[in-house]
Protein backbone atom coordinates (compact mmCIF):
# COMPACT_ATOMS: atom_id res chain seq x y z
CA UNK A 1 0.00 0.00 0.00
CA UNK A 2 1.02 3.62 -0.20
CA UNK A 3 1.65 4.92 2.91
CA UNK A 4 -0.37 6.62 5.40
CA UNK A 5 0.81 10.48 4.19
CA UNK A 6 -2.22 10.20 1.96
CA UNK A 7 -4.88 10.79 4.25
CA UNK A 8 -7.43 11.96 0.63
CA UNK A 9 -7.32 8.03 -0.15
CA UNK A 10 -6.80 6.07 3.18
CA UNK A 11 -8.45 6.68 6.48
CA UNK A 12 -8.41 4.36 9.62
CA UNK A 13 -11.74 4.57 10.07
CA UNK A 14 -12.82 1.84 13.19
CA UNK A 15 -11.00 0.89 16.38
CA UNK A 16 -12.47 -2.28 17.61
CA UNK A 17 -11.72 -5.18 19.61
CA UNK A 18 -9.40 -7.90 18.31
CA UNK A 19 -9.06 -6.11 15.21
CA UNK A 20 -8.61 -2.62 13.10
CA UNK A 21 -10.70 -1.98 10.60
CA UNK A 22 -8.86 0.12 7.65
CA UNK A 23 -11.17 1.85 4.97
CA UNK A 24 -10.20 2.53 1.86
CA UNK A 25 -12.19 4.54 -0.67
CA UNK A 26 -11.57 6.88 -3.78
CA UNK A 27 -12.52 10.70 -3.52
CA UNK A 28 -14.48 12.52 -5.98
CA UNK A 29 -17.84 11.35 -5.17
CA UNK A 30 -20.66 13.41 -4.32
CA UNK A 31 -23.45 11.18 -3.39
CA UNK A 32 -23.62 9.35 -0.38
CA UNK A 33 -23.89 5.50 -0.06
CA UNK A 34 -21.07 3.83 -0.88
CA UNK A 35 -21.03 -0.08 -1.99
CA UNK A 36 -18.36 -1.39 0.66
CA UNK A 37 -16.57 -4.52 -0.38
CA UNK A 38 -15.19 -6.07 3.03
CA UNK A 39 -12.99 -9.60 4.20
CA UNK A 40 -9.79 -9.80 6.56
CA UNK A 41 -6.25 -10.32 5.28
CA UNK A 42 -3.91 -11.67 7.24
CA UNK A 43 -1.52 -8.12 8.22
CA UNK A 44 0.01 -9.54 10.97
CA UNK A 45 1.31 -12.94 12.07
CA UNK A 46 2.73 -15.89 9.90
CA UNK A 47 0.78 -14.80 6.74
CA UNK A 48 1.61 -11.48 7.03
CA UNK A 49 3.60 -11.39 3.96
CA UNK A 50 0.61 -12.70 1.85
CA UNK A 51 -1.99 -10.90 3.86
CA UNK A 52 -0.04 -7.44 3.36
CA UNK A 53 0.78 -8.29 -0.68
CA UNK A 54 -3.29 -8.94 -1.07
CA UNK A 55 -4.08 -5.81 0.36
CA UNK A 56 -1.80 -3.53 -1.84
CA UNK A 57 -3.09 -5.32 -4.82
CA UNK A 58 -6.96 -4.52 -3.24
CA UNK A 59 -5.70 -1.18 -3.22
CA UNK A 60 -4.60 -0.91 -6.95
CA UNK A 61 -7.77 -2.22 -8.09
CA UNK A 62 -10.04 0.12 -5.54
CA UNK A 63 -7.87 2.86 -7.67
CA UNK A 64 -9.06 1.81 -10.66
CA UNK A 65 -12.47 1.45 -10.07
CA UNK A 66 -13.14 4.25 -8.58
CA UNK A 67 -11.10 6.04 -11.69
CA UNK A 68 -13.85 4.77 -13.97
CA UNK A 69 -16.53 6.20 -11.78
CA UNK A 70 -17.50 3.23 -9.28
CA UNK A 71 -20.02 0.58 -9.32
CA UNK A 72 -23.52 0.93 -10.06
CA UNK A 73 -22.53 5.09 -10.19
CA UNK A 74 -21.17 5.10 -6.77
CA UNK A 75 -18.20 5.17 -4.63
CA UNK A 76 -16.43 2.24 -3.66
CA UNK A 77 -14.83 1.33 -0.18
CA UNK A 78 -12.63 -1.24 1.09
CA UNK A 79 -13.49 -2.77 4.59
CA UNK A 80 -10.22 -4.62 5.87
CA UNK A 81 -9.92 -6.19 9.45
CA UNK A 82 -6.40 -8.02 10.08
CA UNK A 83 -7.23 -11.46 11.35
CA UNK A 84 -3.60 -11.69 12.68
CA UNK A 85 -3.38 -14.97 10.97
CA UNK A 86 -5.71 -16.64 13.55
CA UNK A 87 -8.78 -18.66 12.40
CA UNK A 88 -10.58 -18.09 15.19
CA UNK A 89 -10.85 -14.56 14.98
CA UNK A 90 -12.16 -14.52 11.46
CA UNK A 91 -15.98 -15.50 12.73
CA UNK A 92 -16.38 -12.46 15.15
CA UNK A 93 -14.60 -10.40 12.59
CA UNK A 94 -17.14 -11.13 9.73
CA UNK A 95 -20.02 -10.57 12.48
CA UNK A 96 -18.76 -7.20 12.57
CA UNK A 97 -18.12 -6.80 8.69
CA UNK A 98 -21.86 -7.55 8.15
CA UNK A 99 -23.55 -5.86 11.02
CA UNK A 100 -21.46 -3.12 11.93
CA UNK A 101 -20.30 -2.30 8.51
CA UNK A 102 -22.94 -3.38 6.49
CA UNK A 103 -20.37 -4.54 3.78
CA UNK A 104 -22.01 -5.72 0.57
CA UNK A 105 -19.60 -7.46 -0.95
CA UNK A 106 -16.97 -9.95 0.95
CA UNK A 107 -13.70 -11.50 0.29
CA UNK A 108 -11.15 -13.46 1.92
CA UNK A 109 -7.37 -15.22 1.24
CA UNK A 110 -6.16 -18.85 2.90
CA UNK A 111 -8.49 -21.72 3.77
CA UNK A 112 -7.63 -21.94 7.05
CA UNK A 113 -8.96 -18.25 7.81
CA UNK A 114 -12.02 -18.08 5.55
CA UNK A 115 -13.03 -21.73 6.75
CA UNK A 116 -14.22 -20.87 10.21
CA UNK A 117 -16.24 -18.01 8.87
CA UNK A 118 -18.30 -20.29 6.26
CA UNK A 119 -21.07 -21.43 8.45
CA UNK A 120 -21.84 -17.46 9.09
CA UNK A 121 -21.99 -16.84 5.46
CA UNK A 122 -23.80 -19.76 4.36
CA UNK A 123 -26.49 -18.53 7.62
CA UNK A 124 -26.71 -14.93 5.95
CA UNK A 125 -26.71 -16.10 2.84
CA UNK A 126 -23.70 -14.06 1.57
CA UNK A 127 -21.66 -14.47 -1.61
CA UNK A 128 -18.05 -15.36 -0.71
CA UNK A 129 -15.59 -14.47 -3.27
CA UNK A 130 -12.50 -16.15 -1.49
CA UNK A 131 -8.59 -16.41 -2.96
CA UNK A 132 -5.81 -19.05 -2.04
CA UNK A 133 -8.20 -21.50 -0.75
CA UNK A 134 -7.91 -24.96 -0.71
CA UNK A 135 -10.70 -27.68 -1.30
CA UNK A 136 -12.80 -25.27 1.26
CA UNK A 137 -15.97 -25.89 -0.39
CA UNK A 138 -15.77 -29.89 -0.77
CA UNK A 139 -17.54 -29.53 2.86
CA UNK A 140 -19.85 -26.77 2.43
CA UNK A 141 -20.86 -27.10 -1.09
CA UNK A 142 -22.52 -23.76 -0.84
CA UNK A 143 -23.72 -22.18 -4.27
CA UNK A 144 -22.45 -18.68 -3.43
CA UNK A 145 -18.83 -19.41 -2.78
CA UNK A 146 -16.55 -18.75 -5.77
CA UNK A 147 -12.30 -19.32 -5.05
CA UNK A 148 -9.75 -17.36 -7.29
CA UNK A 149 -6.68 -20.29 -7.27
CA UNK A 150 -6.86 -22.32 -10.25
CA UNK A 151 -6.81 -25.85 -8.18
CA UNK A 152 -9.86 -26.76 -10.47
CA UNK A 153 -12.48 -29.22 -8.91
CA UNK A 154 -10.37 -31.53 -7.57
CA UNK A 155 -7.38 -29.65 -5.63
CA UNK A 156 -6.12 -31.90 -3.26
CA UNK A 157 -4.72 -33.66 -6.77
CA UNK A 158 -3.60 -30.76 -8.96
CA UNK A 159 -0.83 -29.42 -6.60
CA UNK A 160 1.13 -32.98 -7.63
CA UNK A 161 -0.01 -33.73 -10.92
CA UNK A 162 1.56 -31.88 -13.16
CA UNK A 163 4.90 -32.97 -11.64
CA UNK A 164 4.06 -36.72 -12.22
CA UNK A 165 2.81 -36.06 -15.97
CA UNK A 166 6.42 -34.68 -16.56
CA UNK A 167 8.19 -37.16 -15.14
CA UNK A 168 5.72 -40.56 -16.66
CA UNK A 169 6.94 -38.61 -20.29
CA UNK A 170 10.56 -39.23 -18.99
CA UNK A 171 12.83 -41.38 -21.52
CA UNK A 172 14.53 -43.53 -19.64
CA UNK A 173 11.26 -43.39 -17.23
CA UNK A 174 11.66 -42.99 -13.55
CA UNK A 175 10.51 -45.69 -11.48
CA UNK A 176 10.55 -45.27 -7.75
CA UNK A 177 9.84 -41.75 -5.91
CA UNK A 178 10.30 -40.75 -2.25
CA UNK A 179 7.51 -38.46 -0.69
CA UNK A 180 8.18 -36.05 2.23
CA UNK A 181 6.66 -33.17 3.85
CA UNK A 182 5.39 -31.38 6.93
CA UNK A 183 3.17 -32.64 9.07
CA UNK A 184 0.47 -29.89 8.18
CA UNK A 185 -2.67 -29.06 6.16
CA UNK A 186 -1.51 -27.60 2.89
CA UNK A 187 1.40 -30.62 2.43
CA UNK A 188 -0.62 -33.39 3.86
CA UNK A 189 -2.98 -32.42 1.09
CA UNK A 190 -0.44 -32.31 -1.68
CA UNK A 191 1.15 -35.64 -0.47
CA UNK A 192 -1.80 -37.15 -0.62
CA UNK A 193 -2.46 -36.33 -4.05
CA UNK A 194 1.29 -37.29 -4.84
CA UNK A 195 0.25 -40.53 -3.91
CA UNK A 196 -2.88 -41.09 -5.81
CA UNK A 197 -0.53 -39.56 -8.83
CA UNK A 198 2.14 -42.23 -8.06
CA UNK A 199 -0.18 -45.08 -8.08
CA UNK A 200 -1.94 -44.03 -11.08
CA UNK A 201 1.07 -43.66 -13.24
CA UNK A 202 2.81 -47.15 -11.68
CA UNK A 203 5.62 -45.11 -9.93
CA UNK A 204 7.09 -47.06 -6.58
CA UNK A 205 7.00 -45.48 -3.71
CA UNK A 206 10.17 -45.96 -1.88
CA UNK A 207 10.13 -43.05 0.97
CA UNK A 208 7.28 -41.41 2.59
CA UNK A 209 7.50 -39.62 5.53
CA UNK A 210 6.58 -36.51 7.05
CA UNK A 211 8.67 -34.16 9.58
CA UNK A 212 7.14 -31.98 12.72
CA UNK A 213 6.29 -28.20 10.77
CA UNK A 214 8.70 -27.07 13.43
CA UNK A 215 11.73 -28.97 12.05
CA UNK A 216 14.78 -26.56 11.80
CA UNK A 217 17.84 -29.36 10.50
CA UNK A 218 16.88 -31.31 7.58
CA UNK A 219 20.32 -32.82 7.14
CA UNK A 220 19.34 -36.43 8.64
CA UNK A 221 15.71 -36.01 6.45
CA UNK A 222 17.45 -35.22 3.05
CA UNK A 223 20.13 -37.87 4.28
CA UNK A 224 17.53 -40.81 5.06
CA UNK A 225 15.71 -39.98 1.16
CA UNK A 226 19.02 -39.84 -0.71
CA UNK A 227 19.85 -43.74 1.17
CA UNK A 228 16.73 -45.08 -0.78
CA UNK A 229 18.61 -43.64 -4.08
CA UNK A 230 15.10 -42.18 -5.60
CA UNK A 231 14.60 -40.99 -8.91
CA UNK A 232 11.89 -38.91 -7.67
CA UNK A 233 11.40 -36.62 -4.95
CA UNK A 234 7.99 -34.74 -3.87
CA UNK A 235 8.44 -32.42 -1.18
CA UNK A 236 5.04 -31.02 0.38
CA UNK A 237 6.89 -27.68 2.43
CA UNK A 238 5.96 -24.34 3.69
CA UNK A 239 8.67 -21.43 3.12
CA UNK A 240 10.99 -21.89 6.08
CA UNK A 241 11.29 -26.05 5.46
CA UNK A 242 11.67 -25.45 1.80
CA UNK A 243 14.51 -23.34 2.08
CA UNK A 244 15.68 -26.40 4.40
CA UNK A 245 14.95 -29.11 1.98
CA UNK A 246 16.83 -27.35 -0.85
CA UNK A 247 19.96 -26.60 1.48
CA UNK A 248 20.21 -29.91 2.88
CA UNK A 249 20.07 -31.46 -0.62
CA UNK A 250 23.06 -29.20 -2.17
CA UNK A 251 24.93 -29.89 0.85
CA UNK A 252 24.98 -33.53 0.47
CA UNK A 253 24.67 -33.30 -3.35
CA UNK A 254 21.57 -34.96 -3.72
CA UNK A 255 21.02 -36.49 -6.97
CA UNK A 256 17.80 -37.32 -8.34
CA UNK A 257 15.79 -37.56 -11.68
CA UNK A 258 13.25 -35.31 -10.65
CA UNK A 259 12.97 -33.15 -7.46
CA UNK A 260 10.40 -30.53 -5.80
CA UNK A 261 6.61 -30.41 -6.61
CA UNK A 262 4.45 -28.38 -3.84
CA UNK A 263 6.96 -26.33 -2.59
CA UNK A 264 5.64 -23.14 -1.03
CA UNK A 265 7.98 -20.08 -1.00
CA UNK A 266 10.11 -20.39 -3.96
CA UNK A 267 6.95 -18.51 -5.55
CA UNK A 268 8.17 -15.07 -4.03
CA UNK A 269 11.48 -13.15 -4.69
CA UNK A 270 12.98 -13.09 -1.13
CA UNK A 271 13.35 -16.79 -1.32
CA UNK A 272 14.39 -17.07 -5.24
CA UNK A 273 17.17 -14.51 -4.28
CA UNK A 274 18.15 -16.20 -1.30
CA UNK A 275 18.87 -19.80 -2.54
CA UNK A 276 19.90 -18.08 -6.27
CA UNK A 277 21.27 -20.57 -8.39
CA UNK A 278 21.49 -23.55 -6.21
CA UNK A 279 17.43 -23.84 -6.79
CA UNK A 280 18.43 -24.78 -10.81
CA UNK A 281 17.01 -28.12 -11.79
CA UNK A 282 14.11 -27.66 -9.33
CA UNK A 283 10.73 -28.58 -10.39
CA UNK A 284 7.79 -26.98 -8.74
CA UNK A 285 4.54 -25.28 -9.23
CA UNK A 286 3.69 -21.68 -9.75
CA UNK A 287 0.21 -19.82 -10.62
CA UNK A 288 1.54 -17.31 -12.88
CA UNK A 289 4.83 -17.10 -14.77
CA UNK A 290 5.90 -14.15 -17.39
CA UNK A 291 6.61 -16.65 -20.35
CA UNK A 292 5.74 -15.80 -23.90
CA UNK A 293 2.69 -18.27 -23.39
CA UNK A 294 1.24 -16.52 -20.50
CA UNK A 295 0.90 -12.46 -21.48
CA UNK A 296 -2.53 -12.25 -20.47
CA UNK A 297 -4.27 -8.58 -21.31
CA UNK A 298 -3.62 -5.80 -18.56
CA UNK A 299 -1.34 -8.37 -16.57
CA UNK A 300 2.08 -6.68 -16.96
CA UNK A 301 1.00 -3.36 -16.43
CA UNK A 302 -0.99 -4.56 -13.09
CA UNK A 303 2.13 -5.72 -11.81
CA UNK A 304 4.47 -2.80 -12.92
CA UNK A 305 1.76 -1.02 -10.71
CA UNK A 306 2.26 -3.04 -8.15
CA UNK A 307 6.07 -3.28 -7.90
CA UNK A 308 5.67 0.90 -7.76
CA UNK A 309 3.14 0.94 -5.25
CA UNK A 310 4.99 -1.29 -3.02
CA UNK A 311 8.98 -0.52 -3.77
CA UNK A 312 10.79 -0.33 -0.41
CA UNK A 313 7.80 -1.83 1.94
CA UNK A 314 9.59 -5.27 2.18
CA UNK A 315 6.95 -6.96 -0.19
CA UNK A 316 7.25 -9.71 -2.30
CA UNK A 317 9.21 -7.52 -5.15
CA UNK A 318 8.32 -10.00 -8.04
CA UNK A 319 4.17 -9.98 -7.69
CA UNK A 320 3.90 -13.18 -9.60
CA UNK A 321 2.15 -15.67 -6.87
CA UNK A 322 -0.61 -13.40 -4.96
CA UNK A 323 -1.10 -10.13 -7.25
CA UNK A 324 -2.96 -11.81 -10.57
CA UNK A 325 -5.42 -13.88 -8.44
CA UNK A 326 -5.97 -11.10 -6.41
CA UNK A 327 -6.89 -8.37 -8.45
CA UNK A 328 -8.98 -10.99 -10.60
CA UNK A 329 -10.96 -11.67 -7.54
CA UNK A 330 -12.09 -8.21 -7.62
CA UNK A 331 -12.66 -8.15 -11.10
CA UNK A 332 -15.10 -11.18 -11.02
CA UNK A 333 -16.96 -8.91 -8.39
CA UNK A 334 -17.22 -6.10 -10.40
CA UNK A 335 -18.15 -7.43 -13.99
CA UNK A 336 -20.86 -8.85 -12.12
CA UNK A 337 -21.95 -6.17 -10.07
CA UNK A 338 -21.83 -4.61 -13.35
CA UNK A 339 -23.49 -6.47 -15.72
CA UNK A 340 -26.51 -7.71 -13.05
CA UNK A 341 -26.73 -3.65 -12.24
CA UNK A 342 -27.45 -5.44 -8.89
CA UNK A 343 -25.77 -6.14 -5.34
CA UNK A 344 -28.24 -8.87 -4.45
CA UNK A 345 -26.45 -12.18 -3.86
CA UNK A 346 -28.71 -14.76 -5.40
CA UNK A 347 -28.18 -12.94 -8.25
CA UNK A 348 -24.88 -12.52 -8.97
CA UNK A 349 -24.12 -16.25 -8.19
CA UNK A 350 -26.09 -17.23 -10.85
CA UNK A 351 -24.53 -14.53 -12.86
CA UNK A 352 -20.55 -15.56 -12.09
CA UNK A 353 -21.62 -19.55 -12.21
CA UNK A 354 -22.59 -19.28 -15.67
CA UNK A 355 -20.21 -16.89 -17.46
CA UNK A 356 -16.34 -16.72 -18.71
CA UNK A 357 -14.51 -13.93 -16.71
CA UNK A 358 -11.76 -11.62 -18.41
CA UNK A 359 -9.33 -11.29 -16.14
CA UNK A 360 -5.39 -10.02 -15.45
CA UNK A 361 -4.68 -13.70 -14.85
CA UNK A 362 -6.88 -14.69 -18.02
CA UNK A 363 -10.34 -16.32 -18.61
CA UNK A 364 -12.19 -17.45 -15.53
CA UNK A 365 -15.04 -19.97 -15.43
CA UNK A 366 -16.17 -21.07 -12.47
CA UNK A 367 -17.45 -24.55 -11.96
CA UNK A 368 -20.19 -26.16 -9.81
CA UNK A 369 -18.42 -26.08 -6.45
CA UNK A 370 -17.10 -22.44 -7.37
CA UNK A 371 -13.74 -23.70 -8.38
CA UNK A 372 -12.17 -22.62 -11.39
CA UNK A 373 -13.99 -25.16 -13.87
CA UNK A 374 -10.81 -26.02 -15.55
CA UNK A 375 -7.42 -26.08 -13.42
CA UNK A 376 -4.33 -24.41 -14.09
CA UNK A 377 -1.56 -25.39 -11.80
CA UNK A 378 1.74 -24.62 -13.28
CA UNK A 379 4.63 -27.38 -13.26
CA UNK A 380 8.02 -25.12 -13.45
CA UNK A 381 11.62 -25.56 -13.90
CA UNK A 382 14.11 -23.50 -12.27
CA UNK A 383 17.18 -23.35 -15.49
CA UNK A 384 18.84 -20.16 -15.42
CA UNK A 385 19.31 -18.81 -12.52
CA UNK A 386 22.46 -17.04 -11.72
CA UNK A 387 23.09 -14.80 -8.77
CA UNK A 388 20.63 -12.56 -6.53
CA UNK A 389 19.80 -9.91 -9.52
CA UNK A 390 15.84 -10.02 -9.66
CA UNK A 391 15.60 -9.05 -13.43
CA UNK A 392 16.57 -12.05 -14.64
CA UNK A 393 13.17 -13.69 -13.43
CA UNK A 394 11.49 -11.01 -16.03
CA UNK A 395 13.15 -12.74 -18.68
CA UNK A 396 11.64 -15.74 -20.66
CA UNK A 397 13.82 -19.20 -19.93
CA UNK A 398 14.64 -18.69 -16.18
CA UNK A 399 11.69 -20.35 -15.29
CA UNK A 400 10.16 -22.21 -17.55
CA UNK A 401 6.39 -23.71 -17.51
CA UNK A 402 6.69 -27.89 -18.30
CA UNK A 403 3.12 -28.30 -17.60
CA UNK A 404 -0.14 -27.96 -18.66
CA UNK A 405 0.88 -28.36 -22.36
CA UNK A 406 -1.30 -25.26 -23.17
CA UNK A 407 1.18 -23.14 -21.56
CA UNK A 408 4.49 -24.33 -22.11
CA UNK A 409 7.47 -22.55 -22.48
CA UNK A 410 10.50 -24.88 -21.87
CA UNK A 411 11.57 -28.91 -21.78
CA UNK A 412 12.71 -30.18 -18.52
CA UNK A 413 16.45 -30.66 -18.26
CA UNK A 414 17.11 -33.79 -15.95
CA UNK A 415 19.10 -34.74 -14.01
CA UNK A 416 18.53 -32.46 -10.96
CA UNK A 417 21.10 -30.56 -10.17
CA UNK A 418 21.36 -29.29 -13.81
CA UNK A 419 24.99 -29.73 -14.00
CA UNK A 420 25.73 -31.75 -10.90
Amino acid sequence: MTSASHPSRRQVMLALPAATAMVYSGSGFGQTGPIKFGGTLPLTGGNASIGKVAQATMQLWLDDVNKRGGLLGRKVELVIYDDQTNPTLTPGLFTKLLDIDKVDMLVGTGTNLIAPAMPLVIERKKLMMGNLALGLNDQFKYDKYFQMMAYGPNGKDELARGFFEVAAKLTPRPQTVALVGADSEFANNALEGARNHAKRLGFRVVYDKSYPPNQVDFSSVVRAIAAVKPDLIFAGSYVADSSGLIRAAAEIKLKATMFGGAMVGLQVAALKQQLSGVINGLVNYELYLPEPSMQFPGIKEMIARYRAATAGQGLDALGFYVPPTTYAQMQVLEQAITATKTLKDDALAEYIHKTTFKTVAGDVKFGPGGEWAEPRILMTQFQKVNGKELGQFDQPGTQVILYPEKFKSGNIITPYPIGG
